[in-house]
């Protein structure tokens, strides 16, 4: 079975606002208003995902207040301030035993599509014991899938290194897949960097 995590434990401080709660475009797939973490839990959830998590920390009362989340979904990182890679920590302790891999989703890389996110799951069914990525223009990009034989690595991974350290550690393991989507590699971080993305996507 394989989990999904939206990582959206962050304090947002370049942003200035809540990133998750941020408005999102709309999409065929959500057509109403809708914000960046609604989007992504509708991309996560994908029939060969059995287990949902959606990390939360800096803002979560917040969140929690505005975004409908099944109690079961929410894992709290009361660490969020040790960087992303605690956020990971939170949500593989999280997950049941019968899990073969875990997608993590960034909250700031929301510009992504189903297609994708169904092409990363396909590639990881062919390869359940590598690491499966998405590629751009020759950067590697965002979801990754982990397969759970490598969870102990990301648990004592450096937290100033992070998940691209078990990455580095398996470079010949990792499965590459190319897509146009410039989404998996826009890193939405700051105001000025997403109203020039939008700009240039409308």
């Amino acid at each position: 079975m394989l989990a999904a995590a939206i990582l959206a434990a962050g304090e947002s401080r370049r942003m200035g606002t809540p990133k998750a709660l941020l408005p999102f475009p709309a999409t065929p797939l959500t057509p109403g208003k809708t914000t960046f973490i609604e989007h992504l839990i509708s991309l996560a959830r994908h029939p060969k995902v059995g287990a949902m998590r959606v990390v939360l920390g800096a803002h979560a009362a917040e969140v929690r207040n505005r975004v409908e989340l099944r109690p079961e979904w929410v894992v709290m990182n009361e660490r969020w301030e040790d960087g992303q890679l605690s956020s990971i920590h939170a949500a593989i302790r999280s997950l049941p035993p019968d899990i073969h891999g875990l997608m993590l989703f960034l909250v700031d890389h929301p510009l992504i599509s189903p297609g994708i996110v169904e092409r990363l799951i396909d590639a990881f069914g062919r390869s359940p014991e590598r690491i499966v990525l998405p590629v751009y223009d020759g950067k590697r990009g965002h979801p990754i899938i982990f397969p759970a034989r490598l969870f102990e690595e990301l648990l004592s991974a450096p937290l100033d290194v992070g998940a691209r350290a078990v990455v580095w550690a398996h470079a010949e393991e990792v499965v590459e897949v190319p897509t146009q989507e410039e989404g998996v590699v826009l890193n939405l971080n700051d105001m000025k960097t997403l109203k020039q993305t939008l700009k240039d996507r409308s």
